[in-house]
């Protein structure tokens, strides 16, 4: 996905911040915090993965569905693969 390469470094820092998210759910979790607060920083993992999903999706349907310049078999390829997932990340 060389398209993703003119953003990696924001990507990659979006990854480190979800890595800390999951760090801080062990610690919690290793340190018997309340629970309340647990699944608290869960639920922002959860917005945090999402929003990274977001941003990818939207990279991809960019890229390999809505470029004008790509072909009806290119186009078809990309929805697929977007489809497929969509699908996978949504179970």
């Amino acid at each position: 996905m060389a398209h993703l390469s003119q953003n990696t470094d924001a990507l990659v820092q979006r990854i480190h911040r979800i890595i800390g998210q999951l760090q801080a759910i062990e610690r919690g979790l290793l340190a018997e915090v309340d629970c309340a607060k647990t699944l608290h920083l869960t639920a922002a993992v959860r917005g945090a993965v999402g929003g990274l999903m977001d941003e990818l999706v939207e990279a991809h349907l960019r890229k390999h569905v809505a470029d004008h310049n790509l072909s009806a078999e290119a186009r078809d390829a990309g929805a697929e693969a977007l489809i497929a997932a969509i699908r996978r990340y949504t179970k």
